[in-house]
């Protein structure tokens, strides 16, 4: 199949999570900066039994700034104070075996200390950071993040023009952006959190502006501008039960 001519790599049915959901969420403001990058570079980062995905040859590394609202445990309200705030990221793209897709985060930065201690207690890698979202005048459009880490010190500061009469619709950012779950590690164990959304609406984007220290802070290189500018308005999510990913010789299991 040709990735960059086919229709029909175009965005997948998003999945049915299977009852209960264990938290709902919207995410919104998103700017999404990705480079190409060797399949050596990422594999090294994989879970076990999980590896890179790749597009036209190469895998991907994206920064990606948004704003996290009303974010609730099952299908409940979002909590107040602590289900809003700013997030950057830094990720990879990752494939088991069966074809199942994911995403694998470098590192996480949010603004808000508690949520920050109990994802770190869970095994996912947030950062507490000091982050402003911003947009410029009405005349130029852009959106942007600003990141700082109160300890280690990096940080990133960029932002993003949409092109709001060109829609991305191309494969490329369908792969970078039709993710439905991140793979990770638990107590040892490779596992796999499922989430479920509509398409993103996203639009092509102008880079304003960048410099970042967080991708080379997590261990990968890249050289020059991003390949990939996105932004999206935002979707909403709901998030499944973590399910085990086999080890050797063993079936997937249920639950984390």
């Amino acid at each position: 199949m040709n990735q960059r001519s086919t229709a029909a790599f175009l965005w997948p049915d998003p999945p049915e999570l299977p009852p209960p959901a264990i938290m709902d969420q919207r995410w919104a403001e998103a700017v999404f900066l990705h480079w190409r990058i060797p399949e050596h570079a990422t594999a090294r980062f994989m879970p076990p039994g999980v590896q890179p995905d790749l597009f036209d040859g190469s895998s991907w590394v994206g920064l990606i700034g948004f704003r996290m609202e009303k974010a609730g445990l099952g299908r409940g309200p979002g909590i107040p104070y602590l289900g809003s705030f700013n997030e950057v990221n830094v990720r990879l793209y990752s494939r088991q075996p069966d074809g199942t897709r994911g995403v694998v985060f470098l590192s996480l930065d949010a603004d808000r200390l508690p949520v920050v201690l109990a994802a770190r207690a869970a095994g996912v890698p947030y950062v507490w950071s000091r982050i402003r979202r911003f947009t410029s005048r009405p005349a130029a459009g852009a959106v942007g993040y600003s990141v700082r880490r109160f300890r280690q010190g990096a940080g990133s500061n960029f932002a993003a023009v949409p092109q709001t009469d060109a829609a991305a619709e191309d494969p490329l950012s369908i792969f970078l952006t039709a993710r439905f779950g991140m793979h990770g590690t638990f107590r040892g164990r490779s596992i796999y959190i499922p989430n479920t959304h509509k398409p993103w609406p996203l639009r092509a984007a102008r880079l304003r502006h960048l410099e970042d220290g967080l991708v080379a802070a997590a261990g990968i290189s890249v050289k020059g501008p991003p390949e990939s500018v996105l932004y999206s308005p935002g979707v909403r999510t709901r998030f499944g039960r973590p399910r085990l990913l086999p080890g050797p010789g063993q079936r997937e299991g249920g639950g984390a």
